[in-house]
């Protein structure tokens, strides 16, 4: 069983918007600080953004404004919302807590062209 399951990707126009969802497979309430990553081929694995327990939200530079992260206290699910999406956010999304360890899900491809 993944840890981790993401989805809500798709393919958008430049400009749209997407919501992710990353679905832990047991409680992510005492894990203090989860974060939505992307990697594209031939890179690296990059945070995004993340989220500590208590709500405080930390972002990249190159989607400040334009994303924002949230988690469902109560369950087990961290969302990424994305908008004005660029053609250089394609890539695949995960989910991990920050600073990552263990397993990786296997992500949810967003593709942002015209």
């Amino acid at each position: 069983q993944e840890r981790f399951v993401e989805s809500g990707g798709g393919l958008v126009q430049p400009g749209g918007s997407l919501r992710l969802s990353c679905t832990a497979s047991e409680s992510i309430y005492n894990i203090y600080t989860m974060g939505w990553y992307r990697q594209t081929p031939g890179k690296a694995r990059e945070l995004v953004a993340r989220i500590r327990a208590d709500g405080v939200t930390n972002y990249q530079d190159f989607v400040r404004v334009r994303f924002t992260i949230s988690r469902d206290k109560a369950g087990n699910t961290v969302y990424l919302q994305m908008n004005s999406l660029e053609p250089e956010d394609t890539a695949v999304y995960y989910c991990n807590p920050w600073p990552a360890w263990g397993s990786w899900g296997q992500g949810t491809q967003v593709t942002v062209s015209s």
